[in-house]
This record gives structure tokens, sequence and C-alpha cells, in this order.
């Protein structure tokens, strides 16, 4: 014997029918932390921040870059190191 039933409720209903707590206001705490985390988190990789934390480790970072990027270019000449 075969039996198919079928429920057609919502899953509101259907957690209420099995006693089951209401979670949805936790959900969408959950979320609103969560969605907070990741604006401040994007804001600390944007290309802005980024240069600036890479700039700021090493001082003559700056100067090694702009040399780097002008001889991947084509556009400047090489540097010489100073003598001392």
């Amino acid at each position: 014997m075969k039996v198919n039933v079928e429920i057609d409720c919502t899953p509101q209903e259907a957690r209420q029918f099995f006693g089951l707590p209401d979670v949805q206001p936790m959900q969408t705490a959950v979320m609103e932390k969560l969605q907070n985390q990741m604006l401040d988190n994007i804001q600390k990789v944007s290309p802005e921040a980024l240069m600036q934390s890479w700039l700021s480790f090493d001082p003559k970072f700056a100067e090694r870059f702009s040399d780097l990027f002008a001889a991947m270019t084509g556009l400047g000449g090489t540097r010489t190191p100073d003598k001392k």
C-alpha cells in the first residue's frame, strides 16, 4: 500500500505545526552584522587603502615602484644607484 500526502503550507506554518522556534529575528540580526562586517572589510581592501599600506611598509617602496613601473612601460631610463 502506498499513501501520498501533500501538505500545502508556508515554511512558517510548518515550523509552528512542528513546534519549532521562530528564528527569523535571529537570522535577520546575524545577516545585518555580517553585512556590516563585509562593508567595513571592503574599505580595507580598496585600491587606495592597499597602496597606502604597501607604501607605509617600506619608505623606499614608492621609489622602487615608480622605477619598476617606468621599466615595465619603457617610459623611463634606468636609474643609477647613488654612490657612497
